[in-house]
């Protein structure tokens, strides 16, 4: 009986901290990667501050979803209801 406890337990690859590790090195270097590409071609910009800043699209982005995150907690404790808020009422 222990052993088939022992085998309901598979362990996948993202377990494993060293494989997350790798990921977001890669993750980090690919983010590198265009933003060093991104200051060797010419691009059509529409606004001035789009030359000025290497990566801007990329930063633009980052800023926008820490932004929704901190955004969406605040919206939360606005909106939140109790646990119980759609059980139906004890006197009914």
């Amino acid at each position: 009986m222990a052993e088939k406890q022992n085998s309901d337990k598979k362990s996948h690859w993202l377990d494993k901290e060293n494989n997350v590790k790798k990921i977001i090195w890669a993750l980090c270097i690919a983010c590198s990667l265009s933003i060093i590409a991104d200051l060797f071609y010419h691009k059509h910009t529409h606004y001035a501050a789009e030359d000025w800043i290497p990566g801007m699209y990329g930063w633009y982005g980052f800023i926008v979803c820490v932004f929704l995150v901190l955004s969406a907690k605040l919206l939360r404790k606005i909106l939140m209801r109790k646990e119980d808020y759609y059980e139906e009422a004890e006197d009914d």
